[in-house]
């Protein structure tokens, strides 16, 4: 902290002691009966002059020019200038001098133009309704540090409208997404966080105590697999936006706790769903930009539907000149090798595919685009394609080369999920920490019986991004997971009592 930072501070408590020692609590207001928002001020300004209005808001400016002072005073809708002169306010005119930016404050008077022509609040009275301790940034200043701007982000929406707008239009995503899905009579569950046996996504979990049962339990991956218990009872459109958590490194588009979307269809497969998707999110892109043409990171991207689509092993084929399908593992191994990429030996041909389709293709899709038909290998929920026992009826969407959602044709046949979930435990034997578990009650309620059903999953986080046209998830989570700060204190406690 700068000496000046220090100064501010220290200027700013004795203003607190001296408003106190003058019987005013700059904390003791509940509430203020605000009669018009600043915007409505402004923009209504000619039907409004010469009636009273009370405004309130975050004190953003101050000009004092010897009995009259200037207040700009802020709110969620705009900003309005407060004009409070000596002659109106009366005694507590001096208790002004001690006030700054950041503090909150009520004013009351006549909408009106100062001798200037500027559109003011004429006030007759103020209340002081929260006082500031620290400096905010001067208005139109914005706070550039991100390291500074992710922590304290609350200091960020301070200075920066275009932060508060990302949040806005994340807010209007999540919205028309859920809008979108209860119009196709899609409704909304809930399912728990806590779980006994984490699945749904290849990842690793954070790992909790419960004192009472005396069990391990797991924060969520994915709410998938209790989405589907659902479909076996008899639910036919479900959906559930949720935070999943997932024990992983954080980078542009990582961060340990994010949102996703999973919606599951009865009676229908991945095609039909390949359908609600790009018309989905066409949809969003409209309620919340007003058209589908966006800029993303200097691209432009149309996300009008229909969008292309190719099939994983054609992509590989198409971008990267290499025709797996003919392929053995041990081929794909020294392709890959060929090209730089890590090869581990418990690598099967569906692995490999993988690798080299994620290294050397998904860049190359700018164009909103469905790849479908993964290798089996790495799709332990999906059922197998019709004529290719190799390959599941999956798909993942990828828009700017990033992949933003998942989906299936699920895997129904309790036999087929229970070998997949035993290869699959195997390979946690073997090292992968990813690989899924052994969900006993997941097969039980496969035995009683669960339709044709089309899985849906789309990152949140990632999706608001593309719309926002910012390149690392940080911009668009309010509070991202980030490292230890320098000089941090830490708070532990190695034992909690109850």
């Amino acid at each position: 902290m700068s000496e000046e930072t220090k100064d501010k501070e220290k200027e700013k408590l004795k203003n607190l002691e001296k408003l106190s020692e003058r019987g005013m609590n700059p904390y003791g207001s509940y509430r203020y009966e605000r009669t018009h928002t600043c915007q409505e001020v402004t923009e209504d300004f000619e039907e409004l002059q010469g009636s009273e209005a009370k405004v309130c808001g975050r004190i953003v400016g101050i000009r004092e020019h010897g009995k009259i002072i200037f207040m700009d005073i802020k709110d969620r809708t705009g900003t309005v200038q407060a004009v409070l002169r000596e002659d109106e306010i009366g005694n507590g005119f001096g208790n002004l001098s001690l006030l700054g930016r950041g503090d909150f404050l009520g004013v009351e008077g006549e909408i009106d133009k100062t001798s200037h022509g500027e559109e003011s609040v004429m006030a007759t009275d103020f209340e002081i309704l929260s006082k500031a301790l620290r400096d905010i940034p001067p208005r139109g200043q914005k706070l550039e540090n991100k390291e500074k701007r992710y922590r304290q982000r609350y200091l960020d929406l301070i200075s920066n409208d275009e932060t508060k707008e990302v949040f806005r239009k994340r807010h209007e995503t999540i919205r028309a997404m859920e809008e979108f899905l209860q119009d196709e009579e899609f409704i909304e569950v809930e399912t728990p966080i806590l779980q006994e046996v984490y699945g749904g996504a290849l990842a690793r979990p954070f790992k909790t105590h419960h004192n009472t049962l005396d069990r391990e339990f797991y924060l969520r991956i994915s709410n998938e697999l209790y989405l589907k218990r659902l479909i076996v009872g008899d639910y036919e459109k479900v959906y559930e936006t949720v935070k999943d958590f997932r024990n992983e490194g954080i980078d542009t588009t990582h961060n340990p706790e994010f949102t996703q979307m999973e919606c599951y269809w009865a009676f229908a497969d991945y095609k039909d769903m390949m359908e609600l998707t790009e018309e989905m999110i066409s949809h969003i892109a409209e309620e919340v930009l007003g058209t589908t043409s966006i800029e993303y990171n200097g691209q432009e991207i149309d996300l009008s539907t229909p969008w292309e689509r190719v099939t994983m092993l054609e992509g590989l084929e198409k971008y990267a000149g290499i025709d797996a399908d003919d392929m053995t593992r041990k081929e794909l191994a020294i392709k890959a090798e060929n090209k730089g990429l890590k090869v581990d030996e418990n690598d099967r041909w569906g692995d490999l595919v993988a690798l080299l389709f994620e290294e050397l293709v998904e860049e190359e899709l700018v164009q909103p685009t469905i790849v479908y038909d993964y290798p089996i290998e790495i799709s332990p929920l999906a059922k197998r394609k019709r004529g290719d026992e190799r390959l599941t009826e999956r798909f993942e969407i990828f828009i700017a080369g990033d992949e933003l959602g998942n989906a299936y044709s699920e895997l129904n046949n309790p036999i087929e999920q229970k070998k997949r979930f035993e290869e699959q435990v195997k390979m946690r034997e073997e090292g992968d920490m990813e690989a899924h578990g052994m969900d006993k009650d997941y097969i039980r309620a496969l035995e009683y019986g669960m339709p044709p059903t089309a899985g849906l999953g789309i990152g949140v986080d990632r999706l608001v991004m593309l719309l926002t046209d910012k390149q690392s998830i940080k911009e668009v989570i309010a509070f991202p997971q980030m490292a230890e700060e320098e000089g941090e204190i830490r708070l532990r406690s190695d034992k909690v009592e109850d």
